[in-house]
């Protein structure tokens, strides 16, 4: 099947279809207005086919505290046993999926919930430290045409990143590298962030502005160097994270920004470009 890409990054197929795959935090999701999602029907409307993939990493913690499950992290990833698990997925694939698809609903949008072992959607293998941090994934295989049956049908997924292997083993993977996965598996070279914040900030005479563009290089840099600092290096270091196989840009933007997914697709400069080397 004959595709081709066009010059904002999406993927448009044979059938005429455009697609972007955005990723977007579960916390960051819910707090978005609702001319966010607003946009995301008028996109789909459009012909413009939204694949989200969302993570949810709050609301675990939450949730895991509730039952009094110690939350525990090594080196950033979360350390996952067989109980942490039920609860990942309870929380991921129940609550914030769900929620995601009844405000797209809400809407208007016509969307579809669904995780990584869905139809061996996401196929993953433990991480190289799994000794240390138990079920942790990474992916080995995307299923990318359970993706394009359900655009093609005029629904846009929402993933959540649990993924399985041929065993029926689950694991937590990581909503960043999910989406990079489920990007470059598409065939998509350039993915939208969604965040709280405008985009990567540098103070320049005093000031925070705005990069319009930045590479990966420049990142870790400007971390050493203290411009990246607190709250923003995971949120730089998860964008990074998404620039995996055919994906060779990733744009960070902020969701309350009006209309915000059009204007990127259409071509206007917002937000952070982050690009390879």
């Amino acid at each position: 099947m004959k595709t081709l890409e066009n010059e904002q990054g999406s993927h448009i197929g044979a059938d005429g279809q455009q697609t972007f795959v955005m990723k977007c935090g579960g916390s960051t999701l819910a707090a978005l207005p609702d001319s966010f999602f607003e946009d995301l029907k008028q996109l789909q409307q459009q012909g413009v086919q939204p694949v989200i993939v969302h993570g949810g990493g709050p609301a675990i913690s939450d949730n895991l505290a509730k039952l009094g499950i110690e939350t525990e992290f090594v080196n950033g990833l979360r350390k996952t046993t067989e109980d942490v698990l039920d609860v990942v997925e309870m929380v991921l694939a129940g609550t914030i999926n769900k929620q995601i698809v009844r405000r797209i609903q809400s809407t208007g949008g016509r969307a579809l919930g669904l995780s990584g072992v869905d139809g061996g959607l996401i196929q993953a293998e433990p991480v190289a430290n799994a000794a240390e941090v138990g079920h942790v994934g990474d992916v080995t295989y995307v299923e990318s045409a359970i993706v394009k049956g359900i655009t093609a049908m005029g629904y846009m997924p929402v993933i959540a990143p649990v993924g399985v292997d041929a065993a029926g083993q689950r694991y937590n993977i990581n909503a960043d590298t999910a989406a990079g996965a489920v990007a470059s598996h598409l065939g998509v070279d350039r993915m939208i962030v969604v965040t709280d914040v405008p985009g990567i900030l540098k103070a320049v005479d005093g000031e925070k502005q705005v990069l319009p563009s930045v590479t990966v290089q420049q990142i870790e840099d400007m971390i050493a160097s203290g411009d990246i600092y607190g709250g923003m290096i995971p949120k730089v270091r998860a964008a990074v994270s998404c620039i995996q196989g055919d994906v060779q840009e990733v744009v960070i933007v902020n969701g309350s920004e009006p209309r915000v997914l059009s204007r990127v697709l259409q071509g206007e400069v917002l937000g952070t470009r982050i690009v390879r080397d």
